[in-house]
């Protein structure tokens, strides 16, 4: 009888599965690949560690598992909503655009011809913020990085650009998508706090310089925001709710402030979830005719975290302090899922 139910389970699973692949649905993620470098040592740029003889040993052979591990998840992400997987994914924390061309010529993504938006940011370390995009699901219209000009005790922080993409999504509708990466919270949450604030205030203007065009406009904000959905950059300056119902035009709908609130995070910090990966939308987003708002996710899938040992519980990163442990990344993937009429 248990091998009748757990049959029968199986059966209903295989076909929600199928049903979801079917539909319309279509997957907006978003991942920070966690220092995806090469092994050249460029001129100009703070990536020495990053080399066969640097601090990490980054030999040809750790790279090309980098590349492994990465392409496999980014492979996965949302096919169990849409057999083409992403429409589109943010990324950040790759060094160039050579890293995202080897990362798309993987055996593991290469059948998915995706395409790639990126340019150099000014960052001293040289990692990026980028967008890899499927052509047959989102065509972009144009795009342009705009730095946050971000300042601390009165001299520029010389931080990752926003990219700001327009295109359609599944031939349907115009988006507009901003990719970020907003300033670590080096020298502690409080003192750093400031550079967040200045870069949620960038996006706040870009958003409403959108919205002076159109103010229905559809605007997605995604990124690693180095605070929480509670955090006053988020809270306050997106004019962010956790409820679609409550969020009125020029507010954003954040999903991923009640999933914190339910113990779920993107990252771990001393045994504590934080979300720092998120996906805001504008309620023109979730409620127009064209599109409507399934679900949020953090990606959390069982490869993703550390099974056993010191960082047990943790997401399964490349490094465990100076010990090098063949994982994926220190943050897991976030993702949104929207139905396209």
């Amino acid at each position: 009888m248990k091998k009748q139910v757990a049959f029968f389970f199986a059966l209903l699973l295989q076909a929600s599965l199928l049903t979801a692949q079917s539909s319309k649905s279509q997957v907006i993620g978003f991942y920070n690949l966690e220092n995806l470098f090469d092994i050249i040592d460029d001129e100009g740029v703070r990536d020495g560690e990053y080399t066969p003889t640097g601090k990490k040993q980054w030999t040809a052979e750790r790279y090309a598992n980098k590349l492994q591990n990465m392409s496999f998840v980014l492979n996965e992400l949302g096919v169990e909503y849409q057999k083409k997987g992403a429409a589109i994914i943010g990324v950040c924390e790759v060094e160039n655009r050579g890293v995202l061309e080897d990362l798309v010529a993987h055996e593991n993504l290469k059948k998915k011809k995706w395409a790639i938006i990126h340019g150099d940011s000014p960052d001293k370390r040289g990692i990026d913020v980028a967008m890899l995009y499927n052509p047959k699901l989102f065509e972009p219209l144009l795009h342009k990085y705009v730095n946050p000009k971000v300042t601390r005790e009165g001299e520029e922080v010389f931080t990752r650009d926003i990219l700001l993409v327009t295109g359609i999504l599944k031939g349907k509708d115009t988006i507009h998508v901003l990719v970020n990466h907003w300033p670590s919270r080096w020298g502690g949450e409080e003192k750093s706090r400031p550079g967040r604030i200045q870069a949620a205030k960038m996006n706040k203007h870009l958003m409403d310089s959108i919205r002076m065009k159109d103010a229905n406009a559809r605007i997605i904000v995604m990124g690693d925001l180095n605070d929480d959905p509670t955090n006053v950059s988020v809270k306050d300056e997106l004019k962010s709710q956790a409820e679609l119902a409550n969020t009125k035009e020029g507010e954003m709908y954040n999903p991923f402030e009640n999933i914190l609130a339910g113990d779920e995070g993107s990252l771990k910090y001393r045994g504590e979830w934080n979300l720092f990966d998120q996906i805001l939308i504008s309620p023109s987003v979730a409620t127009s005719g064209m599109f409507r708002f399934v679900k949020a996710e953090v990606y959390n899938r069982c490869y993703l975290i550390q099974q056993k040992g010191k960082y047990s519980g943790n997401p399964h990163r490349t490094f465990g302090g100076k010990k090098y442990l063949n994982g994926y990344s220190d943050h897991l993937p976030t993702m949104i899922v929207l139905d396209v009429n």
